[in-house]
């Protein structure tokens, strides 16, 4: 993001009347040549809250349900559900066999 010498208000790109890209300030009209390339970038920090905790507590009581787990063939596995993706799509089951411990998934329709 460029911001205008003169008046310090943000720069927008143009083309110039030779065909050439430019900055433009939309407050005072003063421009400016790019040089190189735009490019467009944010940068984005991550506190520890934005991570995902995975509870390895035998002891936290989870609910169970009915699925065949792909690796032994158990018919019992805890589950949980989590919203992986935007908020009007189905959120994305989890399940643990309550035999072997193996973990699977089943995106939501």
């Amino acid at each position: 993001m460029e911001f205008c010498d003169k008046c310090g208000a943000m720069m927008v790109p143009f083309t110039d009347e030779d065909n050439k890209r430019a900055l433009k300030c939309r407050s005072c009209g003063h421009t400016k040549a790019i040089e190189g390339k735009l490019t467009v970038s944010q940068n984005v920090e991550k506190s520890p809250k934005d991570k995902i905790v995975i509870v390895e507590d035998e002891e936290i009581p989870m609910p169970k349900t009915a699925a065949s787990c792909p690796e032994c063939g158990n018919n019992e596995a805890y589950y949980w559900t989590v919203q992986t993706r935007r908020g009007d799509e189905g959120a994305t089951e989890f399940y643990r066999c309550t035999k072997c411990k193996h973990t699977w998934r089943n995106y939501g329709g």
